[in-house]
């Protein structure tokens, strides 16, 4: 009889244990639950854009807003070059000379004529002045007075020759000395003094001082979406800067382009800092209709923002059926503004997370918005 007492409380003992236990475990499993919802990332979803796009994104590069070659227009050797490159100078510095022994001997001569030319010029307005007194009191005769006006106009001819051939000289000389045309930067050297320089061959090249644009070509199909001063994005990966704009100029013919028209976006003077000429350079130019594209059946379009890089790979998150965010592997294509190409990995129709409200990463929960 002791022994069926006790052998009833002691599974009623190892009954209450096992109700605790299984109250236990329900209640930490709804805790769990609560807890995974309570920290689900909240994130914001979209659709790609596919056939269209708001902006149009052309390449081009940096270059100073106006250059100039340093040329002579006579042979001669260099006598000397006073700057190098990355030298600033001013506007009429004297940049390099040419050497001029022949042109200054040219000019002694046309000084010698000169001085010629004025004493047989006084000498005929001497003669003139006098033969004109005789013939006003009908001393010389008209024929007389022919002859010698003509001495005199001829004298005086010689006179205008002489000093027309000095100015020639004078023109010939300045171009022995190379000043600079404006305030600029001394970009390139070419030659060094000794070497001989011959007309038309650039010996420096200089460019303008602290203004820069942006030289890029538009394709045929998409010139018509473009206005002058529209503003625009200039995206330079070598300094990592993204600067605002204004197309200031945009050509009015390809035929030397190759079908492209070349425009000019002013880079403000404020923006300079750490450009140098010849950077490459993206420009963002929003446009103020969709533009169809040729193959919008099978174009898809996602937001830079929401790509992933890892290594050589890229992907974007999307959301999987169990609520949890999901890393999709995908190929891209052309960058086009704000928006990039997906060639696979992505459907037209598939959501993908462009926000979220913490660190996304495989299998984490994610709530939408």
């Amino acid at each position: 009889m002791r022994l069926a007492i006790q052998y009833n409380r002691a599974l009623q003992l190892f009954t209450a244990i096992g109700i605790l236990a299984i109250s236990s475990c329900s209640s930490n499993e709804k805790n769990e639950t609560q807890t995974g919802a309570d920290t689900a990332i909240l994130v914001t979803v979209s659709q790609p854009l596919a056939g269209a796009k708001q902006a149009l994104t052309v390449s081009g590069q940096v270059e100073a807003s106006q250059t100039a070659n340093i040329s002579t227009r006579v042979m001669g050797y260099i006598t000397k070059i006073n700057v190098k490159v990355g030298d600033r100078v001013n506007k009429g510095q004297l940049l390099a000379t040419i050497s001029n022994d022949d042109i200054l001997a040219k000019r002694a001569q046309t000084d010698a004529m000169i001085a010629q030319a004025e004493a047989g010029f006084k000498n005929a307005q001497k003669d003139y002045d006098r033969f004109n007194a005789l013939y006003k009191q009908q001393s010389a005769s008209a024929k007389e007075l022919d002859n010698i006006t003509l001495q005199y106009q001829s004298a005086k001819s010689g006179l205008d020759a002489a000093k027309q051939q000095r100015n020639e000289v004078n023109a010939m000389l300045s171009y022995t000395n190379l000043t600079a045309p404006f305030a600029a930067t001394v970009t390139q050297k070419m030659m060094d003094a000794g070497s001989m320089a011959n007309p038309g061959m650039p010996l420096l090249t200089i460019e303008q001082s602290g203004s820069y644009q942006v030289s890029a070509s538009v394709p045929e199909s998409e010139i018509s979406l473009i206005k002058e001063n529209a503003p625009v994005t200039i995206n330079i990966d070598a300094i990592h800067r993204s600067i605002k704009g204004t197309i200031a100029q945009i050509a009015q013919s390809s035929q030397s382009s190759g079908g492209q028209y070349m425009i000019k976006v002013n880079i403000p003077d404020n923006e300079n800092q750490g450009l140098f000429a010849g950077m490459y350079a993206n420009v963002d130019i929003p446009v103020t209709q969709l533009v169809k594209t040729t193959d919008a059946s099978n174009q898809v379009m996602v937001p830079v923002s929401a790509i992933e890089y890892k290594d050589q790979l890229t992907g974007l998150y999307t959301i999987g059926s169990n609520h949890t965010a999901l890393l999709r592997w995908v190929r891209l294509g052309k960058t086009q503004g704000n928006q990039v190409e997906v060639l696979s990995g992505l459907a037209a129709n598939e959501q993908f997370i462009v926000n979220a409200e913490g660190r996304l990463y495989n299998g984490v929960a994610v709530k939408i918005k």
